[in-house]
Parts: C-alpha cells; sequence; structure tokens
C-alpha cells in the first residue's frame, strides 16, 4: 500500500459532532484501534527474509536484529520465504498471520503457543473462516516444526523489547490519535451498500511496526497496517481488506465470472506472467483481488479519500490489476456508487450477459486506465 497525504478534503461527517450530512444514515461503523508483538513478529519475516519487497521500508531494522540469531535460523528464514511462494500459500507472513490470526496472537508468546497446538488452537478457528485451505494449513503444518525455531530464537534474542524501541515511547498517543480521526469514516455504511451484505460494525485496525507494504486482512473484521500511515490511506485498506472475500468464491457467480475470464488471453496472460512477489497467481485470487479493488475505489470517493483510479492502477503491481479497472469502469457506467446493491447478482449477470468478455470488459478498462485498449499490460518500459 502506498502512502497518499490526506489534505484538504471535506469529511463525510460534520467532525466531533457525531451528525450525519442530510440523506446520509448515522454512523455505522465502530473503530477499534490496538497493536500486537504476535502480529509484528510474524510480519518481521518479510524483512529477515531478505526480499527487497519488504527490505525497502525495513533494511536497517532487519540487518540489526538478524545478527542476534542463530546462524541456522537466519539462512533458514529465507528458505521458508522462498518455499511458500512456490507453493499454494503465497506470500509467507501475510498468509501465516491470517491462519494463526484466530488463535489470539496478541504477544510472540502466544504465536509460538499457537504453533505448538496447530490442531487445538488454530485449525477449528481457521476451519470457520472464509479463508480455509486444507493446502494452506498442511503446508504450515509441515513446517511449524521450522517456524516455531524461528520464533522462540526471535524470543530468546529480545524482539519484544527490540519492537517497543523501535515503536517509541509515542506510540500509545499514536493509537488514541489514529483512533479519535477515524471515528468519522464510515466505511460499513458504503460496504453493505455496494455489496448487498450485513457486516459488523466494529473493525479492528492493528498497527504495526514492521507491516509495509502490506494492509493484510485477518479473520473476522480486523486488519493490519503499518502505524505511520495517514487516516486517508487506514480508510482505504480498510474499505479493500473487509471486502475479502467479495463473494461466495466457490458459488455460481464467481463460477460463471472465472469460466467467462479464463478465455480472457490478457487476463490469463497477467495470472500467469506477472512478478510472483505480487502475490495473486491463480485466477480465483485475482478475482477476489480486483473484485475487492473496484469496491474499496468507489468507498474511497464515497468517503472522499480517493487517489485517482488511474494513477492508483498504473503504480500498483507492476499495472497488473486491469481486471479492477474493468470491472470499476462497469460498476461506474451502472452507477453502482449511486444504487448499490447485491454485488453477487450482479457479477453474476455481468458473466451471463457477456459483459466480462474483452470486447467489453476491455474498453472499460482502457477509458478508466487512460491507455490503448492493445497496450493494457505490460506497461511499457
Amino acid at each position: 500500500m502506498d502512502r497518499r497525504q490526506f489534505l484538504g478534503s471535506t469529511l463525510v461527517f460534520i467532525a466531533g459532532s457525531g451528525v450525519a450530512i442530510p440523506g446520509m444514515a448515522a454512523v455505522r461503523t465502530r473503530w477499534n484501534v490496538v497493536e500486537s508483538e504476535g502480529f509484528d513478529a510474524i510480519a518481521f519475516l518479510g524483512p529477515l527474509s531478505g526480499q527487497e519487497l519488504y527490505r525497502r521500508y525495513y533494511a536497517a531494522a532487519a540487518d540489526s536484529f538478524v545478527m542476534r540469531l542463530p546462524d541456522e535460523v537466519q539462512v533458514d528464514i529465507p528458505r521458508l520465504a522462498e518455499e511458500a511462494a512456490n507453493s499454494s500459500f503465497g506470500l509467507l507472513w501475510p498468509v501465516l498471520a491470517n491462519i494463526l490470526s484466530g488463535a489470539g496472537v496478541t504477544t510472540l508468546s502466544s504465536v509460538i503457543a499457537a504453533l505448538r497446538d496447530l490442531d487445538g488452537t488454530v485449525r477449528p478457528a481457521y476451519l470457520q473462516s472464509a479463508y480455509s485451505d486444507d493446502s494452506d494449513f498442511d503446508w504450515l503444518r509441515s513446517n511449524s516444526a521450522r517456524l516455531l525455531r524461528v520464533f522462540l530464537a526471535m524470543q530468546q534474542a529480545g524482539f519484544g523489547s527490540f519492537r517497543q524501541q523501535r515503536l517509541g515511547a509515542d506510540f500509545p498517543s499514536r493509537i488514541a490519535e489514529v483512533q479519535r480521526t477515524l471515528a468519522e469514516f464510515d466505511v460499513v455504511y458504503w460496504q453493505e451498500k455496494l455489496t448487498g451484505r450485513q457486516f459488523d460494525p466494529i473493525v479492528n485496525v492493528v498497527l504495526l511496526a514492521f507491516s509495509k507494504p502490506h494492509g493484510a486482512k485477518m479473520q473476522g473484521q480486523t486488519f493490519l497496517q503499518a502505524v505511520d500511515y495517514d487516516v486517508a490511506t487506514t480508510v482505504r485498506i480498510a474499505a479493500h481488506e473487509m471486502l475479502h472475500p467479495p463473494l461466495p468464491m466457490h458459488g455460481a457467480a464467481a463460477k460463471a465470472a472465472l469460466e467467462v475470464l479464463a478465455r480472457d488471453p490478457l487476463i490469463m496472460r497477467i495470472v500467469r506472467e506477472h512478478d510472483p512477489q505480487w502475490g495473486y497467481t491463480t485466477l480465483d485470487g485475482l478475482l477476489d483481488e480486483d473484485i475487492c479493488q473496484a469496491v474499496d475505489q468507489l468507498i474511497s470517493e464515497a468517503l472522499l479519500v480517493e487517489r485517482s483510479p488511474a494513477e492508483r492502477w498504473h503504480k500498483a503491481d507492476d499495472g497488473m490489476h486491469v481486471l479492477a479497472a474493468g470491472l470499476y469502469g462497469l460498476l461506474k457506467q451502472d452507477r453502482w456508487n449511486e444504487t448499490g446493491g447485491n454485488f453477487e447478482r450482479w457479477i453474476a449477470a455481468a458473466a451471463a450477459s457477456g459483459r466480462l468478455a474483452p470486447e467489453i470488459l476491455h474498453p472499460a478498462a482502457a477509458k478508466v486506465l487512460q491507455r490503448p485498449g492493445n497496450q493494457l499490460w505490460p506497461l511499457a518500459k
């Protein structure tokens, strides 16, 4: 997630009053801003893996801490990250954090305890979540001993105090500041309007020291983000992450959309050939992500914290989210931001009517992206 400054925009609600602008419902969203040593320990696997995706933010911290770890652990973290990326597991720390999130991993000790009791502590909640995947859990089980050694070594090396030093003495006041600032942004109202689904009004925001560049969705209505993101970025992350999954990905509507998109040469080329560091290496994974991006763009616009769609999708992940731009363009054509409705029915109708076929989807994306229709991806160097 890139950072953008929130300058001079008018809030959707009258600040501090709790009074909605005429025509809007009362604020439905209830924000809960917290921190977590456990999630930060998991996130720090990214910088410790040596991957440039994370080192661009945390190289100095990783280089300082890694020397405290045993040689065999230093060597194994990059191996774990590579093996996860080369399997269906995907990005190591975000997926690991999601699987463990139902076990209440608030501290490094609780992460260690969860890894020692995967079937008793972790699996029951994970099986009930929308993210349950047998292959991911099997990968975790087969590598749990290695991960346990890593986290035990981090604990022995004093990760807790290292993290606190990184966050600084002002961290508690930062949490309170974010809590106050978010109070007027009614993300849940717009999510319910634009999806036709019901959401819990409580949104949990976990501020971390080492989570860039991800805003990562956990089980339930909890997401992780960097402590220094501005309010506009936090609202955008919440608008996006809470949508996952945007509809039942094994349901009839998703299957119909996937059947159409599987015949689109450009979309399938993006799935096969994009840089795997961004994730989304399957068509269903890309559809899940790009639906969320299309809908969250509408929510961000409604809350006046948006980025330019063309700029956003040009910069993000080497410009691979052509599908998101196309879906957003079709939703704008339908004035979905005004009408709202049942999104699952919308995607089913779009698949059935041919609107997801290249001859309609690609021109919609080209208009949003401000690129020629035959140059949607890859981007010109």
